[in-house]
């Protein structure tokens, strides 16, 4: 009997200027304190400003982008066996590797001092859509990481 609880998965909702669930899934990730509307205007403006220094027809297509190229495929876990603790690479399940780079790219947006958030926020999107900035960096080391202990596979669970 497993001790987990059942994840119980709800609906997708979608924001109100584009009807997409990827960019109500990043006003939720950026959002602090409850503070919705500063989330929404935060991502709306970080979006609209991509759109106008890349000639992009779809607003989205760059945020899907970035999306797409800063998900991770493979993960570390840590597993105990025998006393030992290994790092064990394993798949990330496609809603997790959306959650992580959302965070990733969020994160480091945040971490940029001295510039709005939106600007921030915009311009990690276009390094990450362009597949370079820091959220690339960090699936690439997780990457390294995977393939370096990728002897210790056979301890999947």
């Amino acid at each position: 009997m497993s001790r987990r609880k059942r994840v119980i998965t709800k609906e997708v909702k979608r924001d109100l200027r584009y009807a997409s669930p990827l960019v109500a899934r990043l006003i939720t990730t950026v959002m602090r304190g409850g503070k919705r509307s500063l989330a929404e205007r935060i991502v709306y403006t970080a979006i609209e400003s991509t759109r106008d220094e890349i000639e992009a027809v779809d607003p989205l297509d760059v945020l899907q982008k970035a999306m797409d190229n800063a998900r991770p495929r493979l993960e570390v876990k840590s597993r105990r066996v025998g006393g030992a603790t290994y790092q064990v690479p394993m798949e990330v399940p496609a809603d997790r590797q959306l959650a992580l780079a959302m965070r990733w790219i969020v994160g480091f947006a945040s971490k940029r001092k001295s510039v709005p958030m939106s600007k921030a926020l915009a311009s990690e999107l276009k390094e990450a859509a362009a597949n370079q900035g820091a959220a690339i960096k960090k699936r690439d080391d997780l990457h390294k990481m995977a393939q370096a202990n990728r002897a210790f596979a056979h301890f999947r669970w």
